[in-house]
C-alpha cells in the first residue's frame, strides 16, 4: 500500500511539475510574442555582444547565455579561490552569478534620466507621501505615527530636504567614483583622478597621506548609516568644506544635532535610489547610481577584485569583513559591458583604455525598448522620453537651485524632457517614475 501511495505521489509531482513548466513556457512565449523581429534581434545582439565584451575585458571572466534573451551568467575562472563566507550560512561565495540583462538595461535607462536626491516636491507629489513614505526616512520613524504630526516630520527632514533637485542629469561631464579597495595602492591614479569634472568618494575614506594613489579632489561623498552618525569626522576629510554629503539610508537625530551644533556647512542630502534587487548591494553601487544620474560618463576606481584575489582589503585600514567581492565584481563587469561605466584597476591602468565589444547605442536603445515590453514597464515601446511616468504632477512655483553655466548636454536633456523632473518609484507596479512637470527654464 505504501508503495502505491509513493507511486501516486511521484506521479502527481511529476505531472504538476510538467504543468508548471508548460505554463511558464507559454508565459514566456506570450511575453516574447509582443516583440517585433527587430526587437528580438536587438536582444539577441545585446546578449551576443555582451558575451564578447566580458570575454575581451573581464580578465578571465566568461559570460554564458541562459534561458531566453535576458538571462546571463558571469563565471569566474575555476582556479579562483573564494574567501568570503556568508555570516549566516557559512557558505563560501560562488564562482558564478546570474543576471537579467533586460532588467539591467531598463532600470539603468531610468536612472540616467532621474534625480537621485530626495526633495520636498517628491514627498508632496507622492500619493500619501508624508504618511506612507517620509516617516520611514526619519530616525525613530515608527514613533512618529506615520507623520500624523507632519510639522514634526518636516522639522526632522528640513536640514536635508531641498525643495527641488540640486543636480540635474548631464550636469557633469566625466566623473570618477572612488571605492576603498586596497588595490588602489598598487597604482598611482592620483593625478588621473583629479582630472575628472567631479569625483565621488565613499564613507570615511581619507585622501591625506594617499594623494598619489587616490587624488585630492572630492565633489561628493556617499555615506552609509555609520558614517552619517560621524558627520563631524567625515567633514574633516575635506579641507575645502565644500564636499556634498549624500546619505543613503535614514536621517538620524544625532546627525541633525551635529549639523546644527558643530556646525556643518557642507551640503547634506538624502539618497533617493532605484531598486536593483539583490545584486551587488552596498554603498559602491549607490555611488555609481548617483554618478550616472548626473554625469555623461562614469569611471570607477578601487572596486575591482580581479581573478586570483586573495583577500578583500581597504587602502587605508585593516581587511574588511562582510563584503561579497566576487558578486560585486561580476555586477560591475556587467555594467561595463552595457556601456554604463569603465573599470580601472592595477591590471588595467591605461586611462584611455577602450572597452571592446560594448553593444552599440542603437542596440542598447532597441534592447531597452524590448526589455521594457518584456518586463511590462510603464510606457513600454514608446519613444516619448517621459514614457515611464506613472504619476505626473504639475510643479508649483518654487525657488529652484540655479546651476551656473549649465553644460550644453544638460540643456539639451532638459529640453528633451520638457523641463520635467523624473523620480524613481521603488517597488512600484511597472517600476514607473513620478514626474514633476514645470515650464522649462534654460538657466537651470
Amino acid at each position: 500500500m505504501r508503495i502505491l501511495r509513493l507511486g501516486f505521489v511521484l506521479a502527481f509531482s511529476s505531472g504538476f511539475a510538467a504543468i508548471v513548466i508548460y505554463i511558464t513556457g507559454v508565459s514566456n512565449l506570450n511575453a516574447l510574442s509582443v516583440l517585433s523581429e527587430d526587437e528580438l534581434e536587438a536582444l539577441q545582439a545585446l546578449q551576443t555582444d555582451f558575451g564578447k565584451c566580458v570575454r575581451a575585458n573581464g580578465l578571465g571572466l566568461e559570460a554564458v547565455s541562459g534561458e531566453g534573451y535576458c538571462q546571463v551568467s558571469i563565471n569566474f575562472p575555476k582556479d579562483t579561490i573564494p574567501k568570503w563566507k556568508d555570516p549566516k550560512t557559512g557558505e563560501v561565495e560562488g564562482l558564478s552569478y546570474s543576471f537579467n540583462l533586460c532588467e539591467a538595461v531598463a532600470t539603468w535607462e531610468q536612472v540616467r534620466n532621474s534625480t537621485t536626491i530626495l526633495t520636498k516636491e517628491f514627498i508632496d507629489a507622492l500619493p500619501n507621501g508624508w504618511t506612507d513614505y517620509a516617516w520611514k526616512r526619519i530616525n525613530k520613524g515608527v514613533h512618529l505615527n506615520n507623520c500624523e504630526n507632519r510639522t514634526l516630520c518636516m522639522e526632522k527632514l528640513s536640514l536635508v530636504l531641498p525643495e527641488t533637485p540640486p543636480y540635474i542629469p548631464r550636469q557633469f561631464g566625466r566623473c570618477a567614483v572612488i571605492g576603498n579597495s586596497g588595490d588602489l595602492l598598487n597604482t598611482r591614479f592620483g593625478k588621473e583622478i583629479d582630472a575628472y569634472d567631479a569625483v565621488v568618494r565613499e564613507n570615511g575614506a581619507p585622501v591625506q597621506n594617499y594623494t598619489d594613489y587616490v587624488g585630492t579632489k572630492s565633489t561628493f561623498r556617499l555615506l552609509n548609516r555609520g558614517s552619517a552618525k560621524a558627520l563631524d569626522k567625515v567633514v574633516e576629510l575635506d579641507e575645502s568644506r565644500k564636499e556634498a554629503l549624500i546619505i543613503k539610508t535614514t536621517v538620524h537625530d544625532i546627525m541633525n544635532q551635529m549639523i546644527r551644533e558643530v556646525p556643518i556647512h557642507n551640503p547634506v542630502y538624502l539618497m533617493l535610489g532605484a531598486s536593483f534587487g539583490s545584486a551587488a548591494k552596498g554603498t559602491g553601487l549607490k555611488a555609481l547610481e548617483f554618478a550616472l544620474s548626473i554625469c555623461d560618463s562614469v569611471d570607477m576606481y578601487g572596486f575591482t577584485v580581479d581573478p586570483g584575489y586573495k583577500e578583500w582589503t581597504r587602502y587605508f585600514s585593516e581587511s574588511r569583513q562582510g563584503h561579497t567581492p566576487l558578486h560585486g565584481r561580476a555586477y560591475y563587469q556587467m555594467m561595463e559591458c552595457l556601456g554604463l561605466i569603465r573599470i580601472h584597476s592595477p591590471m588595467r591602468p591605461d586611462p584611455n583604455r577602450v572597452v571592446k565589444w560594448v553593444p552599440s547605442h542603437n542596440v542598447i536603445s532597441a534592447a531597452t525598448s524590448a526589455s521594457e515590453k518584456l518586463l511590462r514597464r510603464a510606457g513600454a515601446g514608446s519613444s516619448d522620453p517621459l514614457r515611464a511616468c506613472s504619476i505626473i504632477r504639475r510643479g508649483i512655483k518654487r525657488k529652484t537651485t540655479a546651476i551656473p553655466s549649465p553644460r550644453k548636454a544638460a540643456i539639451v536633456h532638459q529640453k528633451l524632457v520638457k523641463g520635467t523632473t523624473m523620480y524613481p518609484l521603488e517597488h512600484h507596479p511597472g517600476h514607473g517614475q513620478l514626474c514633476i512637470a514645470r515650464p522649462y527654464d534654460p538657466s537651470r
